[in-house]
């Protein structure tokens, strides 16, 4: 491909069918993969760990919120829950389409997860280690963006999907501390 300098490009389309052949055992990855693919599938685990410990941390909450406002909170913990699970899925799949392993095994998780597993005591003080966690990742994941950049679009693209639906989570847990009066 040669640029042309004002945003148009030309491409040899006899190079890119050659270079598609080469490596053809690396599937999506060709060589205009823009980024250390070690160092994307690396953040992309920690990622994973962050959602998998979310889920685990949504579901205690569920499960162990109490009082008059429960019922509707217990309802939004487990919607997030869903979604934090889904979320691990996308990254699963990225990984994988990058050469990967999704590194899945429980004992490892919490050392690479970004959030911690706290249960809090009460109602709020379940939400507040919600927010706190969403607040971390919506940090860590703007700089996973900032590293995928234009090198690793996909991936990129992942992450800002993840990103907007952790800012809602956000800022559905904040509304409810204000609800709740904290």
């Amino acid at each position: 491909m040669a640029n042309q300098g004002n945003g148009s490009f030309i491409t040899d389309i006899q190079t890119l069918r050659d270079r598609a052949r080469e490596h053809i055992e690396e599937g999506a990855v060709t060589p205009s993969y823009g980024v250390d693919r070690e160092t994307a599938i690396k953040l992309l685990n920690d990622a994973l760990a962050t959602e998998l410990v979310c889920v685990a941390r949504y579901k205690f909450h569920y499960y162990m919120a109490k009082g008059i406002h429960a019922e509707s909170i217990r309802a939004e913990f487990l919607a997030h829950a869903g979604e934090e699970q889904q979320h691990a899925d996308v990254l699963s799949e990225r990984i994988v389409q990058l050469g990967g392993k999704p590194e899945l095994d429980p004992s490892g998780l919490t050392a690479r997860s970004h959030s911690e597993f706290i249960e809090g005591n009460t109602l709020v003080d379940m939400i507040r280690e919600d927010l706190i966690a969403e607040r971390i990742a919506i940090d860590s994941y703007r700089d996973m963006i900032r590293f995928f950049g234009h090198g690793d679009s996909t991936s990129r693209r992942v992450m800002e999907t993840i990103l907007a639906k952790e800012e809602e989570h956000a800022e559905d847990l904040a509304t409810m501390l204000q609800q709740l009066g904290s």
